[in-house]
């Protein structure tokens, strides 16, 4: 196995884009279906794809994409792509950033900057997602953890903090618990101290309030992405890396039912999809659900010091369970799903703050 670490850029073909313009202008649109909640408008997905095709500027992303430096190397027979920003501070905090979901290395194209400040900030793309290679069976968080702790001793890091929302909050957490001496603090965005159905009856009317609060949310109520993804992810790919208006509105269900799209950008989330289409990976990112048989929320760590940004409806004693729980904040901005990308000044500050007394 090379344990070179190789440079790597964005390069996206003109042909590739003029493709992507051409089957965009070409979309054969769907019918609208009467009444609402029957998913995202035809309307909104034929607007949206309208300005992909003519006014997003992916050359323009692109190459802010590549301002940050980005490598590839080979862990597990697997190539991975990364982007490591090193501080000018050369005693700084080595930081790993966990990324979820439909989502990618581009979450946090609004927080590495700031990050880097303080931290040198290593950005993996998990295995099947963006510009790693996809995986085969077996690719577990536990597996994709272990890959981490790999790529950290490649680049000579023998101590670090590690960051993860939605799937990264598991990733992070399977290498905390991996190797714990290693890890100086477990940083989650949310999702620990979910009430069980044995807890409902025991909480207090604030907690009762936010649980149904969420159990009324349309991301519980709306589509089944862990039962699909579980069951026939190959079977949705055909549409989804033929059609990018099939795509399009994937993503905008998804992002819409994680909290909307209002705090997101609209450039921000054509540049995460704009990802996906070009690597073709809408099935291969689909393993951290076909690999499971159910749903389960993220427990944090017992032994290394673990952090949110959002607590509610995540209750603190009920994370204490099975969290090392020692920052737990109340008055942190609320935002999307993918706070960072719609919070990223505070989601940044956030971290900060949990890891000032970690180093």
């Amino acid at each position: 196995m090379s344990t070179e670490i190789r440079p790597f850029r964005i390069e996206i073909p003109r042909a590739d884009l003029d493709d992507l313009h051409d089957r965009l202008i070409r979309t054969r649109w769907s019918r609208s279906l009467p009444g609402d909640g029957r998913g995202v408008p035809v309307a909104e997905v034929r607007e949206w794809a309208e300005y992909w095709a003519t006014e997003f500027d992916w050359a323009a992303q692109q190459d802010r994409l590549n301002r940050f430096p980005q490598y590839v190397t080979e862990i597990d027979g697997l190539d991975v792509h990364f982007l490591h920003v090193r501080s000018a501070d050369p005693a700084a905090l080595p930081l790993i950033l966990d990324h979820g979901w439909p989502n990618s290395f581009v979450e946090f194209a609004d927080v590495i900057e700031p990050l880097a400040e303080t931290f040198h900030v290593v950005v993996p793309s998990v295995p099947g997602f963006g510009f790693s290679a996809a995986p085969g069976a077996g690719c577990t968080v536990e597996r994709v953890a272990r890959m981490w702790h790999e790529l950290m001793a490649r680049l000579g890091y023998e101590r670090y903090g590690v960051q993860g929302g939605d799937l990264g909050a598991y990733v992070a957490t399977a290498l905390a618990e991996t190797v714990p001496d290693r890890v100086a603090g477990l940083y989650v965005t949310a999702g620990l101290g979910f009430p069980t159905p044995g807890d409902v009856p025991d909480l207090s009317p604030s907690e009762r309030a936010a649980y149904d609060a969420m159990m009324s949310a349309d991301w519980v109520h709306g589509v089944d992405h862990h039962a699909l993804l579980r069951s026939a992810p190959q079977t949705f790919a055909y549409g989804w890396d033929d059609s990018p208006a099939a795509a399009l509105a994937w993503m905008l269900q998804k992002f819409g039912d994680f909290g909307g799209l209002g705090g997101i950008a609209r450039d921000a989330l054509l540049t995460n999809l704009s990802v996906y289409w070009f690597t073709r990976t809408f099935a291969t990112s689909s393993w951290p659900y076909y690999e499971t048989t159910e749903f389960r929320w993220p427990t944090g760590s017992s032994t290394v010091p673990t952090g949110v940004y959002s607590g509610a409806p995540g209750i603190r004693r009920l994370a204490e369970r099975t969290a090392h729980i020692v920052h737990w904040p109340t008055t942190n901005p609320p935002g999307h799903h993918f706070i960072t990308m719609d919070q990223p000044t505070a989601y940044a500050a956030d971290v900060r703050a949990f890891f000032a007394e970690r180093r």
